[in-house]
């Protein structure tokens, strides 16, 4: 499977919409599904974490809302979860902001990290995580990531380089670790710095970088349920 590029994936999900009347909402779905279900199969490898959360990162955009998927799956699963939200609610919209509604209704926990004690708390519930999830920035983010998201970044980078033994504290990012360029792989300052990179419909340009290969850890590539000739119509990037 070749990788491509930020406008080539995005090529992908529009015509996956437009031309074949794939909702949106589907999409996500099965993108979070998958995702969850690796997630499942990376915590079978951990010890047992008892009553210890796992903590999910959530940005206002898609890349959120397939956080919320995941959020849900997991608790169906019968995981214990915390969402923690890097914006404020009233800037999400459409799936995203669906996705969100079904978790808040489930009664997941989901915190603000705009500002405010549960910011302020964030490194101690990471320090406790066995495992965490980055769903904060998708592949449309470039540039600097921005407050909080830099300081929640930080916060992750330094629960996982404290980690007591190499089988705790596993960074699982979702389609890219936040901070990386899809299409550079080059990494902001910060970029998360990911164990485990589970990204949709096929790998992403930058990580082939030289630059983005201690930042996307092991790759797995999720389906997301659009039609496969979607991929193979796309020519490798150049």
């Amino acid at each position: 499977m070749h990788p491509l590029s930020r406008a080539q994936v995005r090529n992908i999900d529009q015509r996956a919409i437009n031309d074949f009347g794939l909702p949106g909402i589907v999409l996500m779905e099965n993108a979070g599904r998958n995702a969850a279900a690796i997630i499942q199969s990376l915590l079978a490898t951990l010890p047992p974490a008892g009553p210890t959360p796992i903590p999910i990162l959530c940005g206002p955009g898609n890349n959120g809302g397939d956080g919320f998927v995941i959020a849900r799956h997991l608790t169906n699963a019968g995981h214990r979860v915390i969402c923690g939200l890097a914006a404020d609610a009233s800037r999400l919209h459409g799936d995203a902001l669906t996705n969100y509604h079904v978790a808040a209704a489930m009664a997941i926990p989901i915190h603000s990290l705009l500002a405010g004690p549960d910011l302020d708390r964030l490194p101690q519930i990471l320090a406790a995580a066995p495992l965490i999830i980055d769903a904060l920035l998708g592949t449309g983010a470039t540039g600097q990531p921005r407050p909080p998201c830099d300081q929640i970044i930080r916060a992750v980078n330094t629960a996982r380089a404290n980690s007591n033994t190499p089988a705790t504290a596993l960074v699982v990012a979702i389609d890219l670790p936040s901070g990386l360029d899809c299409d550079t792989g080059q990494p902001a300052d910060p970029t998360i710095r990911a164990d485990h990179t589970i990204t949709f419909v096929a790998p992403k340009l930058g990580f082939e970088a030289p630059a983005a290969r201690e930042y996307v850890g092991h790759v797995h590539v999720a389906d997301i349920g659009a039609p496969a000739m979607l991929f193979s119509q796309q020519p490798p990037a150049p």
